[in-house]
């Protein structure tokens, strides 16, 4: 994997999870001491983010710094279908266990029913 592409993907995965909890650059600079220029360097991975400063961001977003790095695979891009699934399990982490559970079987009976 070239360097362009770990921080475009990580900065993606920031920009999801920011946007999944409702906060623009500016609230997500604020909560971790940022400037909001830099948080959206990060996000378009204009910027080599340091590990300390990662840690801040998770902080602020109130996840685990293994999360920003979900999605980072070299087989796995952040295309249209990627970006869908990224939507769905930001749905999912919203919802009851009941509703996850109900969620889960929907999906297996759709994928079970195209074989």
């Amino acid at each position: 994997m070239q360097d362009k592409e770990i921080l475009n993907l990580v900065g993606a995965q920031i920009r999801a999870l920011r946007k999944e909890r409702g906060l623009s650059q500016e609230a997500l600079g604020e909560k971790g001491g940022f400037h909001f220029t830099y948080i959206g360097q990060i996000e378009r991975g204009e910027k080599n983010v340091a590990l300390l400063n990662l840690a801040k961001i998770a902080d602020a977003l109130g996840v685990n710094v293994s999360q920003l790095f979900a999605y980072v695979h070299e087989e796995i891009e952040l295309n249209e279908t990627e970006l869908d699934i990224q939507d769905v399990v930001s749905m999912l982490r919203k919802s009851t266990p009941h509703k996850v559970r109900l969620a889960k079987n929907i999906v297996r009976e759709i994928v079970d029913g195209e074989n």
